[in-house]
């Protein structure tokens, strides 16, 4: 993202406070020898002009760049490995990177700014046209990482082939034969899990497999929607077979309802999760799920986001890397429980 409107300079701000451009650059240098008079209208003329100091506004080598990295919510495995691709990238190219929650205090955008940061990358966080426009005036950069809504024109964004994924995890359901398959997701208004629900969509239409109301529910990409979810699920006179889930977090909560219910995962209950991160090799049994390039989108996003703070143009505001189907141990053809692991 980038400013169209015309830099603050010395001379603005000294025009305006009615003095010296000598002493405006006393103030911004720290200096000691200004009147506090003067040194308080010159400051409070700075900060309405939103003017940023020469050297975070100069081309700087890739190298010395100071990457701020912000992200919502719980440190989770999505999360950290993401970041990790992020710090190894930023490792190769000599650049800094600096992780914080999601903040947006007065005047925040200028505030890193003031403290070398030459871009903001965002892992799943929500901003505002208020909060593009500020970093617009700070001139800082914003690449937003799975994005959670659809991007402003003025931001670039790092994804995955969302839809793609989710055709694929229903397609490889149906191909064990289940045809009552139900989707478990994240926020129904999250980019990423609406093109994930539309894949589960297309690939069932195409099937000619039914999608009743009930076996679409949307929820948050935790363990809880997953526990939740799935035990309205299996509660339906008619309960799905197998279970399409936005995240791996959200299947790990729905292979545990199924435990709970006395269901057996994959025999009574197949399960796909979406990202691949390392709770589904450590899942009981080993999560199918949709691999989501994490480390790679964090090692794009790194490399944009320095690119975009050495002025440089990018080929696309909006790239998507692929995802892939991983096959392990939660999905199998369907069979019917038995009584004795139905519950009453």
């Amino acid at each position: 993202m980038r400013p169209n409107t015309r830099r603050t300079t010395l001379a603005d701000i000294a025009q305006a406070a009615g003095v010296s451009v000598a002493t405006v650059s006393k103030v911004v240098n720290g200096r000691v020898d200004v009147a506090p008079q003067t040194r308080a209208r010159v400051q409070e003329l700075l900060h309405q002009h939103h003017y940023l100091a020469p050297v975070f506004r100069h081309n700087e080598v890739m190298e010395n760049a100071t990457i701020e990295v912000q992200f919502r919510g719980g440190l989770k495995s999505y999360v950290a490995e993401t970041l990790e691709g992020i710090v190894d990238s930023a490792a190769e190219l000599g650049a800094s990177v600096v992780l914080s929650k999601s903040s947006h205090a007065p005047h925040w955008a200028r505030d890193l700014v003031s403290a070398g940061r030459r871009a903001v990358i965002a892992i799943t966080s929500v901003y505002s046209s208020a909060h593009l426009n500020e970093l617009a005036r700070a001139g800082l950069p914003l690449v937003v990482l799975d994005p959670l809504h659809l991007p402003d024109s003025r931001v670039n964004s790092v994804g995955a082939t969302n839809f793609a994924g989710g055709l694929a995890a229903t397609q490889h359901l149906l191909s064990l034969g289940h045809h009552r398959v139900a989707y478990l997701g994240g926020p129904a208004m999250a980019v990423c899990n609406q093109a994930r629900m539309h894949g589960y969509r297309a690939a069932m239409e195409a099937h000619g497999a039914q999608v009743p109301g009930a076996y679409v529910r949307p929820g948050e990409f935790t363990y809880e929607t997953g526990l939740r979810g799935a035990t309205a699920l299996l509660e339906l006179p008619e309960p799905p077979t197998a279970i399409f889930a936005g995240n791996d977090e959200i299947a790990l909560g729905a292979i545990e309802s199924a435990r709970a219910r006395g269901l057996r995962v994959p025999e009574d209950l197949s399960v796909v999760g979406f990202d691949d991160t390392s709770l589904a090799q450590m899942a009981s049994p080993p999560l199918t799920t949709v691999r989501q390039p994490l480390r790679e989108m964090g090692a794009a996003a790194l490399r944009i986001a320095l690119q975009l703070a050495n002025g440089e143009k990018t080929e696309s505001h909006h790239i998507e890397l692929a995802t892939e189907l991983v096959v392990r141990a939660s999905t199998a053809p369907p069979c019917e429980p038995t009584s004795a692991r139905e519950q009453p």
